[in-house]
């Protein structure tokens, strides 16, 4: 039976000598089997491609969307997937393809689940600061809700890409675009505090130095581990609402809406190509919000008085 490694190689072989397709193509294609690959040791599975089913896919494609992955972002991956299992069938190392009934998400524009500051403020006091990592969690939240960032971004934040003096960080975002974000002083206090009593004290792995967020082996942090903190510390407040990394996106955005910031400001902060997707967060319910939004990003004069 086929294992992955020899699946995968056989796959990118076939992609180059019978498809002729570029470099960039090949490695996209080969990053979608990835994910899954990711996805079915995450869940401690030990199939192999050709024992994967159906049932195991849709999980994939649900776990992929609670990652915070774009609808846009998926189809491509459900694409990836079935290329792979078409391949995997023509070469007669499977008899019936799996992805066969797979279907990609609504591309439909889903008004995104929003916490409320009292949530957010309820979600950063559940983190138990005297665990190691607990500096570490609050930094790094801190952050993801005071920037705006897509998870993927967070965790290839690096400390060289810091300005605290003007309170700036530099992102690379989709398509290696570099943007200037602000960050509020809460955050940089918390980063601060993270660098001195946390990270400082790890064994950092080679080619990790530059990477602001470490787990306790010294190397950066992945996405399912950010989404592992978030989902645990909702579980201990008994949030009711399903959350990931990227709802503290919408939040910061639809906190910065509803405050009046100017639209154009905000999609420069989130690092959208188009208006079109930061005009979303218009299209809230005004009046779920209305006794709930206090200001234009409070957290950020929060920090200002705090100690």
């Amino acid at each position: 039976m086929m294992n992955w490694n020899t699946a995968i190689k056989d796959f990118e072989s076939y992609l180059k000598l019978e498809k002729s397709l570029s470099g960039n193509s090949i490695e996209a294609y080969n990053d979608d089997v990835h994910k899954l690959v990711q996805f079915i040791e995450y869940r401690k599975l030990n199939i192999s491609p050709g024992e994967v089913t159906y049932e195991h896919l849709k999980n994939f494609i649900e776990w992929v969307n609670m990652l915070g992955m774009s609808p846009r972002s998926q189809a491509r991956v459900i694409s990836g997937i079935k290329a792979f299992y078409k391949f995997l069938l023509m070469e007669d190392e499977i008899s019936a393809d799996p992805s066969a009934l797979l279907e990609g998400p609504r591309t439909g524009r889903k008004l995104p689940v929003v916490l409320t500051v009292e949530e957010i403020d309820a979600l950063m006091d559940a983190i138990d600061l005297s665990k190691p990592e607990g500096q570490r969690n609050k930094a790094m939240l801190e952050t993801l809700y005071s920037c705006g960032l897509r998870v993927s971004e967070l965790v290839t934040m690096k400390i060289s890409n810091l300005f605290a003096d003007e309170g700036f960080i530099k992102i690379t975002g989709k398509g290696n675009k570099e943007r200037l974000v602000p960050v509020s002083p809460k955050a940089l206090k918390e980063i601060g505090l993270y660098q001195k009593y946390y990270r400082c004290h790890l064994e950092i792995k080679k080619g990790n130095e530059n990477f602001l967020f470490l787990n306790r082996r010294g190397n950066k942090l992945s996405r399912v581990m950010v989404f592992t903190i978030i989902k645990n510390m909702a579980e201990k407040i008994h949030l009711k609402k399903d959350i990931s990394p990227h709802t503290f996106r919408h939040s910061f955005a639809t906190h910065l809406v509803e405050g009046g910031a100017d639209l154009r400001a905000v999609q420069e902060m989130l690092g959208h190509e188009s208006i079109t997707t930061t005009e979303i967060y218009t299209h809230l319910d005004r009046e779920y919000l209305r006794d709930n939004i206090i200001q234009f990003h409070p957290r950020s004069k929060d920090g200002r008085g705090e100690e």
